[in-house]
């Protein structure tokens, strides 16, 4: 598959570079070794039997766990055959370790949010509100992308997308053509708008985290994502038939609470933000201490819900823990493994001969360009992984684009991002590659233009 959803981070006073600067005395330098080419080799297998989850139904994890444990065993073996290699193997490993730990910590409060959000019919509600307003079919294909756009900022891409098109399928599942090219619209949008923000993506959580752009920093590319969905969005739009849908008269009321969660939910990333900018401690600190507020209110409503249901109704709960057994343990487990793959082949030496040839042959502008396209076949979370442990030598407008081009360029194919995957399981045949891959010179056209208007703005 491709972009899953959310690795990240360096924390202040240890950050990628500490460890990853391309220097070979902090590698083992043994990628021409026997072992070593063997460890890239199960990397790409592991890769390749995740890009066909969709055809294998494998769980994406599965394989990038095993990958991760044996080439640990062989960066082990290696580091017996170099001065001082236990050291550096001790040191790899907690890096890592580290890195991971907290992204886990920051993910799993963002998903327990989510979760909560989504049972207390939050997201239900939306949908069920756009489908009663009976837009057309062109205004509701422009209300779609843009609300995943301004959505996905705040929650994941792969939730954002499966509730606009849930709207798209409910109202215009009868034309194939107008669900297809609305799909690809929200696909972009999806992840246009988590390029602005810290939150909207794992890419840039892992930028925010590796202390390279400052939190308000992102908002300056929302110009240039909003350029990136706009521009593909303007074109796509000429396709839509200029036809109204019949009305549903459905509706969703959100459960007692659920506009509270999202507000204790802002107030998290609020914590998040002071601790980083104010205190000077992780943000995962922040979130987890924004996870206590949604304890507490959970305990409030498990309480009402005693009050108000009588000895002879079934009381329903709102069980909090319920949520943190809900989350995407799969994509949590895939990140661990991702991180220790990537990790595993930086310790080696790989890393530091993929930064010189990028970043010191083409240069760090067609190098950043290149991440981008190249995270449309490939998983971002890798790739970004990579080039943050790699640590070139940029400035902060060339980490913003990089960032941007990351986050965007799973949209120039449907297997790019796990919002364009999502859609193809959701919409029934209707949204597959090819449709999306009709209109990939629109959505290049988005891309090209972002990347100049970045340069405009911020260069």
């Amino acid at each position: 598959m491709l972009k899953y959803f959310l690795p990240a981070l360096v924390l202040a006073g240890s950050s990628s570079a500490a460890f990853a600067s391309g220097s070979s005395a902090l590698t083992l330098g043994m990628t021409s070794s026997a072992l070593g080419i063997l460890a890239a080799i199960l990397f790409i297998a592991a890769y390749g039997l995740v890009v066909a989850e969709e055809f294998i139904h494998l769980r994406k994890s599965k394989p990038v766990l095993a990958a991760a444990g044996i080439i640990w065993i062989l960066v082990s073996l290696l580091a017996k055959q170099v001065p001082h290699g236990e050291e550096l193997l001790e040191h790899a490993v907690n890096h890592n370790l580290q890195e991971y730990a907290a992204l886990l910590l920051f993910l799993l409060t963002a998903m327990v949010y989510v979760n909560a959000m989504t049972e207390r019919d939050v997201f239900e509600a939306l949908r069920s509100w756009l489908i009663r307003k009976g837009f057309g079919y062109k205004a509701l294909f422009w209300i779609t992308g843009f609300l995943a756009f301004f959505i996905s900022p705040v929650a994941d891409n792969l939730t954002t997308a499966l509730l606009m098109g849930a709207v798209v399928l409910a109202v215009g599942g009868d034309k194939p053509k107008f669900v297809a090219v609305a799909f690809i619209n929200i696909v972009v949008g999806a992840n246009a708008g988590g390029a602005f923000s810290p939150f909207g993506d794992i890419t840039t959580l892992m930028v925010w985290q590796s202390g390279h752009i400052e939190f308000f920093g992102f908002f300056g590319l929302f110009i240039p994502a909003c350029i990136n969905f706009v521009v593909p969005a303007a074109i796509m739009s000429m396709a839509i038939p200029n036809e109204q849908p019949p009305v549903q008269n459905t509706h969703v009321p959100v459960k007692q609470g659920g506009l509270v969660i999202c507000a204790l939910f802002l107030c998290t990333i609020v914590t998040a933000v002071l601790f980083e900018r104010t205190l000077h401690l992780p943000p995962f600190l922040g979130m987890m201490t924004g996870l206590s507020y949604l304890f507490f209110y959970s305990y409030w409503l498990k309480i009402q819900a005693h009050k108000t249901q009588s000895s002879s109704d079934e009381i329903t709960e709102f069980n909090i823990f319920n949520k943190v057994a809900k989350a995407e343990w799969d994509t949590l487990l895939f990140f661990f493994g991702v991180i220790f793959c990537v990790g595993g082949l930086g310790t080696i030496g790989y890393l530091a001969q993929i930064s010189h040839l990028l970043y010191e042959g083409l240069g760090a502008t067609y190098a950043n360009i290149f991440v981008g396209v190249l995270s449309a076949i490939v998983d971002n979370i890798p790739v970004m992984f990579a080039v943050l442990t790699m640590n070139p030598d940029m400035d902060i407008y060339q980490w913003m684009l990089v960032t941007m081009t990351a986050g965007v360029g799973g949209s120039l194919l449907s297997v790019g991002s796990a919002a364009g995957v999502a859609l193809m399981g959701q919409s029934r045949g209707m949204y597959t590659f090819f449709s999306h891959l009709r209109w990939s010179w629109a959505v290049a056209l988005g891309y090209a233009a972002s990347i100049y208007v970045h340069y405009l703005i911020n260069g």
